[in-house]
């Protein structure tokens, strides 16, 4: 997990770590992921929050690659279930692209298309 060792991960009052992001690290993750240069990804200047993006970007947060293992372009599913929820990618957290990709691996690996029905019986 080369990716995840880059990350340097720095403690904060409490149990639940930071990340500590850095032009280099943005680059690594453009990089491995194969972003085309098309897509024009940008690393934040300081201060910047997700809503800063400008008109026709979107956020992604590193997690959504490494824990939520998401991968662009998105599946059906996953663009499904952004349309069904009227979300976009931005306002979908680490932890719920987790749910979303686990459920849709569990389908696929019992020979079962996911589908929003399906996901909306078992959550």
């Amino acid at each position: 997990m080369a990716e995840e060792e880059a990350i340097a991960v720095e403690e904060v009052a409490g149990p639940v770590p930071f990340l500590k992001w850095d032009q280099g690290l943005f680059e690594h993750v453009v990089q491995g992921k194969k972003f085309p240069d098309e897509w024009d990804a940008w690393y934040p200047a300081e201060g910047q929050m997700t809503a800063d993006a400008p008109p026709s970007y979107i956020t992604l947060f590193a997690d959504f690659f490494g824990e939520g293992n998401f991968h662009l372009l998105a599946t059906n599913f996953m663009l499904a279930i952004l349309h069904f929820y009227a979300f976009h990618i931005y306002q979908l957290s680490p932890t719920g692209m987790i749910m979303i990709r686990h459920f849709e691996f569990i389908c696929r690996s019992q020979g079962l298309e996911p589908s929003v029905e399906r996901l909306r019986v078992f959550y």
